[in-house]
This record gives structure tokens, C-alpha cells and sequence, in this order.
């Protein structure tokens, strides 16, 4: 009988009579966090507003690049990026993620990089702005931007894994209130205007990272669905989004602040425009990230698994070329000059693409966290939709992720229409909108990637 108990002690972590508790865990995490400024050295173009008509003339707050290495030793490290960016242009998440692979032994499948959206950062893709002052020059200083940003990845990455020391990992969550639905029905479409009855998430997930030996806080991953679109100037800010990081870290001294945007397509921080709420919504935004830190955790462990997959994100209707070239003669210059741009791609024997290469990535922190990351400026719907879909305890839905080409709107927005439903892709060479199945075919890739994590 004491035999058998022992062996029931053993396989339960039940202590067995006279015996001290036999507890049977996990693999230990293990991580490690690192920053670096990524502002620009030179008064390049501003991202975010095509009424701009000059370059940047200073700088109200250092922009930033961070990193955060988590580590359960059985499947190998994950890397989350977060950057003070308005995106993460393809080129470069895979530009980064080949070199973090070969110099870090981090797989692709495992990187993550994230956008806060400030639209007080540099201009990545100066082709579709068609506004600049030189637009030789305006290139050539975003293409040199962007292999500063392959390279300072790759260096914070390396950083943050070789700070890896053994740790406790918990997510909590708080609300944030400023941020409100954009999307306000006029009677004749959509306006760009607060709009207090439209969907929100106004959730603030937090991830705390905390070292065992000695006990000293390491990171704060936090997350909030909301443009950061406060300021509309010429000088480069994080806007409330920096903000936050950088109240945080001086609330805990050591600790990195990471923010990661939700899906905020269709959300802007209202009331806004004016310089001094910066400091208020990052406050409003630090101080729901510390009530969550005042709330019992939910601590994590298991397996950190990761799955990243590119499916084809089908495009509607393709214009045939006469429509092209009545379009090309538009006086909605943008329009005409898409129009052309595609004409010339129809005159060099190249055809219209019918789909674009769309990231989902799922991982999964233990066995009760999912973290969704979509590629693209996501509206809330989705956010919404898969923490109902996705039967986890906590599920938490970041957009800007990998790569953000243009707005991704619901299956609802895309039958309201208006500029997140799909007049918006004319800043970009697309041929035409997404096709109205995008979210059951990014909702069933993302169920699809889950499945794959068992």
C-alpha cells in the first residue's frame, strides 16, 4: 500500500503519507529583454498623413526598437519585436528574420514584430505617397533606414538572448478608455469621427516577465487597440503609445516596456490632436497596465510554441484594362496614378496579382494563452471574433504584425465600405479590394494554425 501511494504521489505531485510533496513541473523559462533608439539620423519623411508636404524638422521623443526573448529550452526561443513604427514592410521582417535565423538559431516560425503605427515615424514606402519634396532622395534614405532596422533587430535580438536568466512569466489585464470606433455612419457613408455606440476593445493584456534569482522585474508586454494618431506635427514621437513605454519604465526601473498594437484599424484615442494628450492617454494607458499588475496573475507555463503561414489573401474583381485606362484619366489624381502604374505593369507582359501573401501567427505561452499576430491595420471585428472562436483561456489579437500593407477590414466594414472597407487601397499598388471572404479565410487559417500547436 505505501508503494502505491508513493507512485500516486509521484504521478499527481500529491504528497504521499510521511512523505515531503513531490511537485512535477515544466521546463523553466527563461528570458531576457534589450532596446535600442531607432530615430532617425537625418529629417527624413513622415509617415501616416498623405497632407503632409515637408520632411520631419525635429524630434519630441526618441522612437525605439525592443526586444523580448522567451525561452522553455524543449522548443527553442521566440523573439517579440516591437518597434515605434507606423509598420513592418515585408521586406523587412523577412530581411530580419533570415538574419536573427542564422545568427541566433531563431526560426522564422518564431519571430515576431509588431507596430505601434505612430504616424510620427519615418516613411518606409515612399512610392505611394507621390507627395515628397525628392523623391530620389526620399528612397534612398528609406532603403537605407530599413537595413539600419535589419541590422538593429538582429543586434537587440542577440542582446535580449544572451540576457537569458531563469524567470516567472504571468498575464494579467486591465481597460483603457480614450480609444473610441472611427467609423461614425453619416447617412451617405462613413466619417472619420469619434463614434461612441461602434465596437471597441478597449482591453489592455499585460505579460510581466520576472527574474528568479534575484527577483527583478525584466519586461512588461502590454497591448492596447488604438491608432497612435494624437499628433499630426513634423517631429518624430512614439505619441501616446511611447509614452506609456516610457512612464512604465520609469515605474520599474530595469524593466523593458514593450507595447504591441491591437486590432485598431478602425480605432483612434479621442479627444486628440493636441500635443499634451500624448502625456495624458500615455499615462491613461501606464496606469491601466499597472491596476492589471495590481490583480492576482494568471501564472504561465509549458510548451512556447509558435507557427507563422502565409496564405493568399484573394483580391476582387480585377479591372480590365479599358477600365484602367478610363481611370487613368481620373481627376482623383491618386486613383489615376494607381491606374497608371498598373498599366504600365500590363504593358511589360506582367499580369495583375490575384491574391498577396497575408502572415498568421499563432503562439501559444503554456497551456493558457494564445496570441494571435495579423498582418496589416486589422479592425476590431477580429479581435472580437476570435476571442470567442478560439476556445483558450486567454486569447489576445495583435494587428501591425510581420508586415502591414494596407487596412484588413471584417466582412462587416467591407459591406459598409468607406476607407478601412476598402477606398483606402489605392495608397498602394493594388488592383483592387480584398475579396469579401477575407475574414472567413483569415478566421479559418488562424483556427487552422491553432490546431497545428496541439
Amino acid at each position: 500500500m505505501r508503494i502505491m501511494l508513493l507512485l500516486v504521489a509521484l504521478l499527481t505531485g500529491a504528497a504521499a503519507p510521511g512523505q515531503d510533496r513531490v511537485v512535477v513541473t515544466s521546463a523553466e523559462w527563461k528570458a531576457g529583454a534589450a532596446s535600442a533608439v531607432i530615430t532617425p539620423k537625418t529629417m527624413m519623411w513622415l509617415a501616416g498623413y498623405a497632407a503632409r508636404t515637408k520632411p520631419a524638422d525635429g524630434v519630441d521623443m526618441d522612437l525605439f526598437a525592443k526586444a523580448l526573448v522567451l525561452d522553455d529550452a524543449a522548443e527553442g526561443p521566440l523573439a517579440i519585436v516591437t518597434v515605434d513604427l507606423v509598420s513592418v514592410p515585408r521586406e523587412v521582417r523577412l530581411a530580419a528574420a533570415e538574419r536573427i535565423h542564422k545568427e541566433h538559431g531563431i526560426s522564422p516560425a518564431r519571430l515576431l514584430i509588431n507596430a505601434s503605427h505612430t504616424h510620427s515615424g519615418p516613411e518606409m514606402r515612399v512610392w505611394r505617397t507621390g507627395n515628397t519634396d525628392d523623391s530620389e532622395k526620399r528612397e534612398r534614405e528609406a532603403k537605407e533606414y530599413c537595413a539600419f532596422l535589419v541590422e538593429t533587430f538582429a543586434k537587440i535580438v542577440g542582446e535580449a538572448h544572451s540576457k537569458r536568466v531563469p524567470v516567472d512569466v504571468d498575464y494579467t489585464h486591465a481597460r483603457c478608455g480614450f480609444s473610441m470606433n472611427r467609423r461614425r455612419p453619416t447617412g451617405k457613408g462613413y466619417q472619420n469621427a469619434p463614434y461612441s455606440d461602434g465596437p471597441v476593445d478597449q482591453r489592455v493584456p499585460v505579460l510581466r516577465v520576472v527574474g528568479k534569482a534575484p527577483k527583478q522585474e525584466l519586461a512588461v508586454l502590454f497591448g492596447y487597440a488604438c491608432h497612435c494618431t494624437i499628433l499630426s506635427g513634423q517631429k518624430f514621437s512614439g505619441d501616446y503609445a511611447g509614452a506609456a513605454q516610457a512612464f512604465l519604465e520609469a515605474k520599474h526601473p530595469g524593466a523593458v516596456a514593450l507595447f504591441m498594437n491591437g486590432c485598431s484599424g478602425d480605432q483612434n484615442p479621442y479627444p486628440r490632436r493636441d500635443p499634451d494628450y500624448v502625456e495624458a492617454h500615455g499615462r491613461s494607458l501606464a496606469l491601466a497596465v499597472e491596476a492589471a499588475l495590481e490583480t492576482p496573475p494568471r501564472p504561465l507555463s509549458g510548451p512556447i510554441k509558435s507557427a507563422l503561414r502565409e496564405i493568399p489573401l484573394r483580391f476582387d474583381r480585377l479591372p480590365t484594362r479599358p477600365e484602367l485606362e478610363t481611370r487613368a484619366k481620373s481627376s482623383d489624381k491618386l486613383d489615376a496614378r494607381l491606374a497608371t502604374e498598373l498599366l504600365e505593369r500590363l504593358d511589360a507582359g506582367e499580369a495583375l496579382p490575384k491574391d498577396y501573401p497575408y502572415p498568421v501567427q499563432v503562439i501559444r505561452l503554456g497551456s493558457d494563452l494564445t496570441l494571435v499576430a495579423l498582418g496589416g491595420e486589422v479592425v476590431v471585428d477580429y479581435s472580437l471574433r476570435l476571442q470567442r472562436d478560439i476556445n483558450d483561456a486567454v486569447v489576445w489579437v495583435a494587428g501591425y504584425s510581420n508586415d502591414v500593407m494596407t487596412y484588413i477590414p471584417s466582412r462587416r466594414v467591407w459591406d459598409e465600405g468607406g476607407y478601412e472597407g476598402g477606398d483606402a487601397m489605392k495608397w498602394n499598388l493594388f488592383p483592387a479590394r480584398w475579396h469579401p471572404d477575407l475574414e472567413e479565410d483569415i478566421v479559418k487559417a488562424v483556427l487552422d494554425v491553432r490546431k497545428d500547436l496541439e
